[in-house]
């Protein structure tokens, strides 16, 4: 029978990026005698399967420690910079300073602008938040890094004015209209998704924790659209897509940008214990994995980064904030949820490059997929790749386009994609299915760029 990790593992080694899903954690560190930011990195990278990281600061260190892990990293920068982006100068400094230097060797997908910034209340914050994406925006798109670096803030979800049941779920008036339909506007734009920290903890009575830990329970019957809900964070996703069809978008992506469960608490703290903690992140996992999204999204997977990697004995407030982490400093773990990786096999030595070995820059390099990789995520990576670059060639006509098989036509995009963006390793990454070459596959009249 496979494990929980192996079945992760095998969902992420045939899902790719590009599809949205995937399994992360979010990474702070506000407490006592944390392993360095370095053996984080490598512990992550190597020893569990989760394929992207949510840094909760812009801590350049922490950034160059994750270079060439192949982690899809999540930069965040603090609320209180949010009116200095305001200035355009100020935000071509930041990305000069905080993004460029570390751009070619780290994997960094996405900056983060504040966290729950709007909940705030802050008039200065709210206001200044959407102008503040789009100059991070324009200013990576003036170095040429947009295509990979996308720019979105995480949200409460206390910026809704209803969620119940999930098809009334709305957004606090003024908010909806004035700023969050502007930045909605701009996510689609960009390609960029709308994040939120969705916390069934925070939403659960003693009468409804079977169904905030995705435990067997009666379910939720929504009226107006007839649909049953069988766990509490399916009812807040759908509560947020309802908010944002209410503003006229319905396919801009949801990644859940914080979910998790507390493991210690104070006596008066109710549903925090050791067990509700491993029930409810074992059972997320098992539900992201499943792909069947929820009932008005079904057709859609959901990035998820699990809060969160450490507990923080330095934060503020009941102690329940400070015991949400995964692992303890020594990085054991706090419970089990199959996160570990099982003993990797020795890998085999062939044509192709070992990630280990750096290929010196004067060797030609080239983007293949992986013998054996399943023909949906061939297709995938065809799919996303010749949305980005030009693949007439494997048109009918063309001249890459015999032989007609999805491996040969996705060797061919998965290329261009690699060579267009500058030949990075995390460029043919492809959700784990890529990899770089030595040998030239080109054939006949069918050139591959190098």
């Amino acid at each position: 029978m496979l494990t929980l990790s192996s079945l992760l593992s095998l969902f992420l080694l045939f899902t790719p990026q590009v599809t949205g899903a995937g399994i992360g954690v979010n990474y702070g560190k506000m407490a006592t005698d944390l392993p360095s930011p370095f053996q984080v990195a490598q512990f992550l990278s190597q020893n569990t399967i989760f394929d992207r990281v949510k840094i909760l600061d812009s801590d350049p260190p922490t950034i160059e420690a994750f270079a060439n892990t192949r982690l899809a990293i999540d930069v965040t920068i603090s609320n209180d910079l949010i009116p200095n982006l305001i200035n355009i100068s100020f935000a071509k400094h930041w990305i000069r300073t905080n993004i460029i230097p570390y751009a070619s060797s780290t994997n960094i997908s996405r900056i983060l602008v504040g966290n729950e910034a709007i909940s705030t209340a802050n008039k200065t914050l709210v206001l200044g938040l959407v102008p503040a994406m789009q100059n991070l925006h324009t200013e990576l798109v003036s170095v040429s890094l947009h295509h990979r670096i996308k720019v979105s803030t995480a949200h409460s979800l206390g910026i809704l004015a209803a969620s119940i049941p999930p098809s009334a779920g709305k957004f606090k008036d003024g908010y909806d209209t004035e700023v969050i339909k502007p930045m909605l506007s701009f996510l689609k734009a960009t390609n960029s998704p709308f994040m939120v920290n969705a916390y069934p903890f925070f939403g659960f009575t003693i009468d409804t924790l079977d169904y905030a830990l995705f435990r067997l329970n009666n379910g939720v019957f929504d009226n107006e659209t007839g649909l049953v809900y069988t766990n509490m964070l399916d009812a807040q996703l759908d509560a947020v897509h309802s908010a944002m069809k209410r503003l006229g978008f319905t396919d801009i992506n949801i990644v859940i940008a914080q979910t998790g469960w507390p493991s210690v608490g104070g006596e008066s703290e109710v549903g925090v214990s050791m067990d509700f903690a491993r029930d409810y992140n074992k059972n997320l996992i098992r539900h992201v994995i499943s792909g069947i999204g929820t009932p008005l999204m079904s057709d859609r997977t959901f990035e998820t980064y699990i809060f969160e990697l450490f507990n923080e004995d330095l934060k503020p407030g009941p102690s329940s904030d400070r015991n949400f982490g995964l692992f303890h400093a020594d990085l054991t773990p706090v419970y089990d949820i199959g996160i570990l990786k099982p003993e990797a096999s020795q890998p085999v030595k062939s044509a192709v490059a070992n990630p280990a070995d750096p290929i010196p820059a004067n060797v030609k390099q080239w983007c293949i997929p992986k013998p054996n990789t399943d023909k949906m995520m061939l297709q995938g990576n065809i799919d996303f790749a010749c949305s980005e670059v030009n693949c007439h060639p494997i048109q009918p006509g063309g001249n890459c386009f015999n032989p007609d098989t999805l491996h040969a036509h996705a060797a061919y995009a998965m290329n261009e994609y690699f060579q267009f963006y500058g030949k990075n390793s995390f460029d043919c990454y492809f959700g784990g299915t890529g990899i770089v070459s030595t040998v030239d596959p080109s054939y006949g009249s069918c050139k591959f760029r190098s």
